[in-house]
């Protein structure tokens, strides 16, 4: 029985990873579920799940506090609970379902304390990728991606020596625009959000739409196993069933293949090295008949050249790619700024940035934080 930390509880990918625990309930215990603003959500969640700890914004505690007022749930805030349900000696596995640049103190916590971490939270690896790697060599922590092009990947090393990698081949479906051929600047928020294959959170599916989320995976791939980013390519793959693959220096190439459904990556990254059986829709490929694959239009979508730049200058450019995208995601979703005015704004902040080659965890710290306060 293996006891859980599971962070972003009342998201998509903490709805997914719930959904894996109903089927395995004799194999995990949940010790904390956390969520932003959702109270009345997790509330629920903690009736259903009987977690020992719940973490709520400090704006919802007392409305939490009030809800769970007659079971015995314990109530903490983001602030200090999120520290003690990545550090709590009985947790064995911190699943990081949180959005955005909020994430990474999380998953640094649990790297410092030798968490094994189920991690869904990329920008985790986008601004502090060295600096996790270091504080895992230190104490044994461990990443598990849950996301389905890094699971893919894992699985296609399974007992492969990384040295014998020649290049990874990450697959995207291309989002809701990868048909069209004509200027993005006014699409709207609504056609922006519509994803063609997956169901994701609004930030995501506004990543996914830029393609900047293609790039974020691009640089957590390089974290992850280890690869210079020349050695990874981009594909566009429609139909979302080959979730990624790897070439190998003899020339094979192994890829995992699957229906797109985020239940399969999470168990995988919940039950390593072990495979459980999972109820879900078989892929038939029959019934496919065909799969499709083309090159990104670049021009297009310039934020994969903006990620790729980014993580080959190193240093905090990444922390500014991250969190910069971050905050224009959100002033786009409100309205404030046109769809291509995102990437365009990364651009213009990355040019403006003094680097801080080797920054450490604090530094990366203050960059976030500094942008935020000026530009959101």
């Amino acid at each position: 029985m293996k006891n859980l930390s599971i962070l972003g509880a009342t998201g998509s990918i903490g709805d997914s990873t719930l959904k894996v625990i109903d089927n395995l309930k004799d194999h995990f215990n949940i010790l904390y579920l956390s969520a932003n603003n959702n109270y009345k959500k997790l509330a629920d969640l903690a009736k259903k799940y009987n977690p020992e700890y719940v973490i709520i914004d400090k704006e919802f505690y007392s409305d939490l506090k009030e809800l769970l007022s007659s079971t015995k749930v314990k109530v903490l805030t983001n602030e200090d609970g999120l520290i003690q349900a990545t550090s709590d000696s009985r947790v064995h596995v911190v699943v990081n379902a949180i959005v955005g640049s909020f994430g990474l103190r999380p998953t640094i916590t649990a790297a410092e304390n030798g968490k094994i971490i189920a991690l869904a939270n990329k920008e985790s690896l986008v601004m502090a990728g060295e600096n996790v790697n270091a504080l895992m060599k230190k104490t044994g922590a461990k990443i598990l991606p849950i996301d389905s092009e890094h699971s893919a990947i894992l699985q296609s090393l399974n007992g492969e020596d990384y040295s014998t990698i020649n290049k990874i081949i990450l697959t995207a479906s291309g989002g809701p625009f990868r048909d069209r051929k004509d200027s993005l600047e006014n699409v709207s928020i609504t056609d922006a959000l519509a994803h063609p294959n997956w169901s994701m959170g609004n930030k995501i599916s506004i990543d996914s739409a830029t393609m900047m989320n293609k790039g974020f995976e691009l640089i957590e791939a390089v974290h992850l196993f280890d690869l210079k980013p020349d050695r990874i390519e981009i594909i566009i793959h429609p139909e979302s069933i080959i979730h990624s693959m790897v070439e190998f220096i003899d020339g094979s190439v192994i890829a995992q293949l699957g229906l797109p459904d985020m239940m399969l990556p999470i168990q995988y990254s919940l039950t390593y090295p072990n495979r459980v059986e999972l109820n879900l829709p078989r892929l038939n490929l029959h019934k496919l008949g065909t799969m499709n694959f083309s090159d990104p239009d670049r021009k297009l979508f310039p934020a994969i050249d903006v990620a790729i730049a980014a993580i080959n200058e190193g240093g905090t450019v990444p922390v500014v790619l991250n969190t910069v995208n971050e905050i224009m995601v959100y002033k786009f979703l409100k309205g404030k700024i046109k769809f291509t005015d995102i990437v365009k704004n990364v651009e213009e902040e990355i040019a403006k940035h003094k680097k801080i080659d080797k920054p450490s965890i604090d530094q990366i710290f203050e960059v976030n934080d500094e942008i935020w306060k000026r530009l959101h």
